[in-house]
């Protein structure tokens, strides 16, 4: 049996460190905790045994950092993610956008891009699509690069069907993609008003202002004081009475913000009211 890797806390604080040194990513407001667990299942997979060797590792090249970046960060994502929560978004939040002449979106944390694709169909359907700008980012430009193809495995669209029709869906959902050998992708005209682009939400600032904000299952591996900026960074992000989506375990009750938000749904959805 191989030994495990070994890294303790003060070593994750070493490589943070490193990290923020020498390549820009700030990843000091992370959850130490699980960002001990990722690192360790990095290490396991390139059979590194020590910090050391990771910090090496990491200074090698920048291909070394890539793979690094794009295994540490969370990539948990999939089309219609959570169905009820698509379901009052189509029933309760898009029929409020459609009073907006030009709907600004961001999906903040939006990985590979799935549930953007989600959000044009949804508006797609809504008639309202072509009057709107998706914003899709990540700190991880390998996701983003990702997304910008629209590229799925064919294996997922079952799933995918599935989540479609249990958030309200009733067309063929079929015809928003198309297949190629064991892989789809996702219609051009959907793609078109989507923009996707590289974003840290620990370090970058406001860049728009939005009707509709999505930052789902992120927080969580946050710790309280970044949350609160983060959430911050959101408020003012939003325009009045504009909303904020978040991941099933994640509030707004605890954050300095709280008194500017009305809840709008038990699926933690918010909406700025100061």
């Amino acid at each position: 049996m191989k030994p495990e890797p070994e890294l303790s806390l003060q070593d994750v604080e070493d490589i943070v460190e490193v990290i923020h040194s020498n390549f820009g990513y700030d990843f000091k407001g992370y959850a130490r905790a699980s960002l001990q667990r990722r690192m360790l299942r990095v290490m396991d997979t390139l059979n590194i045994k020590t910090a050391g060797q990771l910090q090496d590792f990491l200074l090698g090249t920048d291909c070394a950092f890539n793979y690094f970046l794009e295994h540490i960060t969370v990539n948990v994502t999939e089309m219609f993610r959570d169905p009820e929560f698509y379901k009052i978004i189509r029933s309760t939040v898009i029929p409020i956008l459609a009073s907006y002449p030009i709907i600004k979106i961001w999906h903040a944390g939006c990985s590979t891009g799935e549930e953007v694709f989600s959000m044009a169909i949804l508006l797609h359907e809504a008639g309202l699509l072509q009057r709107s700008r998706i914003y899709g980012t990540d700190v991880n430009h390998v996701n983003i690069e990702k997304a910008k193809q629209g590229i799925l495995p064919l294996e997922v669209m079952k799933d995918y069907t599935h989540n479609y029709m249990q958030s309200g869906g009733v067309h063929d959902f079929a015809t928003y993609y198309s297949a190629r050998y064991k892989q789809v992708i996702i219609d051009k005209k959907l793609r078109s008003n989507l923009i996707f682009a590289q974003h840290n939400l620990v370090a970058d600032q406001v860049f728009n202002e939005f009707q509709l904000i999505f930052c789902r299952n992120v927080l969580i591996y946050f710790n309280k004081e970044l949350q609160n900026k983060v959430v911050k960074l959101f408020y003012d992000s939003l325009a009045p009475l504009g909303y904020l989506a978040l991941g099933s375990k994640e509030t707004m009750h605890y954050t300095p913000v709280k008194h500017d938000f009305a809840t709008v749904d038990k699926e933690k959805i918010y909406r700025r009211i100061k």
